[in-house]
């Protein structure tokens, strides 16, 4: 059984960090134990294609499905590579007194709104205990259901009123 070395500081984060196919490797032997699988079928026999970091379904899709390690998690909708959000993780999980979305913007480079935007996207799959996005997604719902009202979910604009300011045109 190999001991992995789990980075101490936010130095060693970022070097550990740092190699993309590393992430890739890491974020895959977590989802895939039993090694990777077509998200949309649920074929084994895939090809990967190491300049994209993807896989190709070899199943009887029409259009040979492509998929990346991020399909279906919290990262797939982020143009941000691995290395930052696992950069975001481990300073959201290591920190004692929390991370706020100022320090993770220092730190990894990104700008305070998407480091704000990982911050809560990362807290919420530690609340659902999995990087899935339908564990988040559900977990969002659960919390909606559970007594948070919808007006702090949602801002609702109020209705206009149709009648128009200043003087009146004369013809």
């Amino acid at each position: 059984m190999s001991t992995v070395a789990v980075p101490a500081t936010l130095q060693d984060a970022i070097r550990y960090f740092a190699d993309l196919d590393h992430c890739t490797e890491i974020l895959a032997a977590s989802r895939w134990p039993d090694g990777v699988r077509c998200p949309m079928c649920g074929n084994p026999k895939l090809t990967f294609i190491k300049a994209r970091r993807i896989w190709q379904c070899n199943a009887g899709h029409r259009d040979r499905k492509q998929f990346s390690v991020k399909v279906g998690t919290i990262f797939e909708d982020s143009p941000l590579g691995l290395d930052k959000w696992f950069t975001a993780a481990w300073m959201v999980a290591n920190c004692k007194n929390g991370v706020s979305s100022y320090e993770i913007h220092r730190a990894i480079g990104v700008t305070q709104k998407t480091a704000w935007f990982m911050d809560h996207r990362i807290r919420l799959a530690m609340q659902s205990g999995t990087f899935e996005k339908v564990a988040v997604e559900s977990l969002r719902q659960t919390n909606l259901l559970s007594g948070a009202s919808p007006e702090t979910c949602t801002r609702t604009k109020r209705p206009r009123s149709q009648a128009r300011a200043g003087p009146e045109k004369r013809s």
